[in-house]
């Protein structure tokens, strides 16, 4: 029987013990720091994160056939090199769309609180809209706000309609939220989109969200663009250069995270489990993914007699408020990695019970994806 070599980043949620009762498979797990060329020459199939760099000097000369990466994003594999020597990749997309919707929403709500503004009547642009983009359109539709879609190779591909240039976001809205794919090349290429000319644009000072890649910003022009009342407010999940994050952008930043908006441990199961699925799938194995499921939270119900107003608001920031990692980062901002490596992963949304709910907060809270309301 072919003997299955497994090279896995040892900080991959709820994997070790999986392919250990399978016979045929063998399983290896490593630091970040450990992917060299030599550690992985012998293996078929390396288990990666985004902070795994597969590249041409790692692969060259290995025995690798197979890259899973438990994340959307897959710009950390040299896809080019894979493809022209055949080595197949998977990423899970899709896996932490709702945990990046939720850090969207909670920061919103958090911000809107601060500012006494409501959210209902806002305007908010989405640049992208796929898994995370969607699922973000969702949750703000969910809460009242006006939705601006803008993703030109969707539109391209569909047609126009549901979709807007990003002159008119950019001229519209109250909030712009990027969830694009991060590319250097092509006619849609995104990095720097949010650069000098594109601020420049803007016409209502709205509130920056990033979420998806540093580099989909310019660092410089954002911080040209808030100390000149461009923007308003500032919520950063993504920097250039990090692990090594723009000290004045985290200053100037209302919500400053250290790359976690997708890391729900919902999220981290579902892309586990994806890739688990795609190694069986490729080599045909027999492996169960039922154990691959995040523990229930501490304390599951959500008591909104707790709260006179905004009660809602409270529900979400009750499941994840982003104001406690600002803090962490903020008293440290050297420990970013650190802080990435070890975050307490929240759980989303459906592992609640919220009580004491009236009718007409029982439907908003459905739409947002609390399942279990009486």
């Amino acid at each position: 029987m072919e003997r299955i070599r497994i090279v896995a980043d040892d900080t991959i949620p709820y994997l070790k013990g999986v392919f250990e009762s399978v016979s045929s498979v063998e399983i290896k797990y490593l630091p970040a720091r450990g992917f060299t060329a030599e550690s992985v020459r012998d293996a078929d199939v390396l288990f990666v994160r985004s902070i795994d760099k597969c590249t041409k000097d790692l692969l060259a000369g290995s025995s690798v056939r197979l890259i899973v990466t438990a994340t959307i994003g897959f710009d950390h594999i040299d896809t080019t090199f894979c493809d022209e020597n055949g080595i197949a990749w998977k990423n899970a997309p899709g896996c932490n769309a709702s945990s990046v919707g939720m850090y969207v929403l909670s920061s919103l709500i958090a911000l809107s609180l601060k500012n006494g503004k409501p959210l209902c009547g806002m305007t908010i642009g989405i640049v992208g809209v796929g898994h995370v983009g969607s699922e973000v359109e969702r949750l703000c539709t969910a809460m009242g706000l006006r939705v601006l879609r803008c993703d030109p190779p969707r539109a391209e591909l569909e047609g126009p309609d549901g979709f807007v240039p990003l002159q008119v976001l950019l001229e519209q809205s109250d909030i712009i939220t990027l969830h694009v794919p991060y590319t250097k090349e092509g006619e849609y290429a995104t990095h720097h989109l949010a650069d000098f000319r594109f601020f420049a644009r803007l016409k209502k000072s709205p509130c920056f969200i990033n979420s998806c890649r540093g580099a989909v910003h310019c660092t410089e022009a954002l911080k040209d663009a808030y100390k000149n009342g461009l923007v308003s407010s500032i919520i950063l999940d993504c920097w250039e250069k990090e692990p090594v994050i723009d000290q004045d952008l985290l200053e100037f930043s209302f919500l400053a995270s250290p790359h976690i908006a997708g890391f729900s441990a919902d999220g981290k199961a579902n892309g586990t489990r994806m890739c688990v699925q795609a190694i069986a799938d490729f080599f045909g194995l027999d492996v169960s993914v039922g154990s691959i499921f995040p523990v229930s939270p501490e304390n599951p119900y959500i008591d909104l007699d707790k709260w006179t107003e905004h009660r809602i608001e409270h529900a979400v920031l009750s499941v994840y408020n982003p104001q406690q990692i600002d803090k962490m980062l903020r008293a440290n901002p050297s420990d970013f990695e650190y802080l990435r490596n070890h975050y307490n992963h929240p759980r989303e949304f459906p592992a609640y019970t919220v009580l004491n709910a009236t009718a007409e907060e029982r439907a908003v809270l459905h739409k947002l994806g609390f399942e279990n309301v009486p």
